[in-house]
């Protein structure tokens, strides 16, 4: 089990390397579900619940498949919102949307906190725009001051 434990350990290392930072970087569920599977299948790859050969050929599968759609993603905008999503306005010139914030389950606490984290605000009247990102994050433009 040690040596697979370290052949896997120097085989994630080369597919984190060769899919690029994204897998782990927390972007969209797209890449999320990528680093969920591999951990899992890598995983069963050492304790032996699982042959090695074909986990790891499955491994370098996936991580070609996570590379390849996001090559079209990128060159095809259409695909991209498909398989990663795109972001939803929260806040338009200082007034809620509230359409977008029910589809989400985003409450007005909930946006508060991201308003005084990202933003460093305390109310919504100061905001220019906010946007529930891909990744679940919330980015935060304040208005600009006269």
């Amino acid at each position: 089990m040690c040596f697979r434990g370290l052949l896997v350990f120097i085989l994630a290392i080369i597919l984190v390397r060769v899919g690029d930072r994204r897998i782990f970087s927390k972007n969209a569920a797209f890449d999320i579900v990528l680093g969920i599977i591999l951990g899992s299948l890598l995983s069963r790859a050492i304790t032996g619940n699982a042959p090695f050969v074909p986990t790891c050929i499955t491994c370098i599968g996936l991580v070609a498949l996570h590379w390849f759609l996001a090559m079209i993603s990128q060159k095809y905008h259409a695909f991209g919102l498909l398989i990663k999503g795109k972001q939803l306005l929260l806040v338009k010139d200082g007034q809620i949307q509230e359409e977008n914030m029910k589809k989400q389950n985003f409450t007005i606490h909930d946006l508060n906190e991201v308003l005084r984290l990202n933003g460093k605000l305390t109310q919504v009247e100061e905001v220019q725009e906010a946007y529930l990102e891909r990744s679940g994050n919330v980015s935060v433009i304040p208005r600009k001051q006269n």
